[in-house]
Order: C-alpha cells, then structure tokens, then sequence
C-alpha cells in the first residue's frame, strides 16, 4: 500500500527538520542492505549521535528545494538512498559508516553536504581521517601542560642560578682574603 499524500508531507517536513539540525548531511547508496544491517548502521550513528533516515529521492529534494544550504545535495539523488544526517560531531559518524561500510562491503558513500558545498567521496573520507574532537582537546592540553611546566622549571631557576651565583661569587671572595691573609 503506498503512502497517502499526508504521510508524505509528514515525511518531507521531518527530512527539513533533520536538515535543519545537522551540519553535514551525506548521502549512501544503500541497495542491497538488509533490514538488519540498516538497524546495525542506525545504532552505530546514534552512539556517535548521528542519524539515518531512508526516503524516496523526489522527497528529498522537496525538503532541499529553496534551501541554499541543502540544494547540492540534489546531485547525488540517483537510486536508492539513505540520509545520514550529522548534528555536532562529524568525525565519529563518518568513522561509524566506514566501519559499518568495511563490515557489510554493501552501502557506497555517494558524497554529502557541508556548509551548502557538495562533498566527494574523497572530501568526507578526508574529514573522517581528522583526530575527534576528544583527541584535539587532549593534544592541546598536553601542549599547554607542557608549556606551563616549562614557565614553572624556568621562574623556579631563576632565585636558584642567582643563590648559585653568589655562592659562588661568595667562595671566591673568600678564597681570596684567605691567600691575602696567609701573605
């Protein structure tokens, strides 16, 4: 039984809001897939807190149609399609589908949409090969430990090497008044 014209205008205004969420949008081909192995892709995006929605093309592109943002995504509308929608991170659900794509050896990534800029297939593999954003926070708070570790070492030298100077400017003095008094 198909979808009556309300339940596809539900569809559309769901797909928008989707849209409206997420930074970056991608698009899979995802023929061949089972039920299963879609609920399998589905878990493994909502842990990197993504989403996946299967729609018809011609519901797609009513939902980008006037939006500038989503409108290149239109050229990768062809066959069957499943949206993966990526709010916040964008690294870890990348991550999460070519894991699940190296599982399954059945979705292609057609390309995806950032910032209203269409993205190959090579573009969002090289956004998915950047440290998370866990990993950036912890390199730079390495580097600023490191850094703060280095000021404390050089402000604490600095009182001992002027002890260390006069100390030693100390036993010269006296080394010399002992000779002038021997003679």
């Amino acid at each position: 039984m198909g979808k009556t014209l309300a339940d596809k205008q539900a569809m559309v205004t769901e797909l928008k809001q989707e849209l409206s969420q997420s930074q970056m949008t991608l698009v899979i081909d995802y023929k061949g897939l089972t039920v299963a192995e879609i609920t399998d892709l589905r878990r493994r995006l909502r842990e990197s807190g993504a989403t996946c929605a299967v729609a018809k093309n011609t519901l797609m592109r009513r939902a980008v149609d006037g939006d500038e943002n989503w409108q290149s995504l239109e050229e990768f509308l062809k066959d069957s399609s499943a949206f993966l929608f990526l709010k916040d991170d964008l690294n870890g659900p990348i991550k999460a589908y070519q894991d699940f794509q190296k599982a399954t050896k059945k979705s292609e990534l057609r390309g995806g949409v950032l910032e209203g800029k269409a993205l190959t297939f090579e573009e969002v593999k090289a956004i998915g090969d950047l440290p998370s954003k866990e990993q950036l926070m912890a390199q730079i708070a390495g580097a600023l430990n490191a850094l703060v570790t280095k000021i404390a070492v050089g402000i604490k030298e600095v009182p001992s090497g002027l002890a260390r100077g006069l100390q030693a400017y100390a036993d010269k003095d006296g080394s010399t008044s002992d000779e002038d008094q021997a003679a």
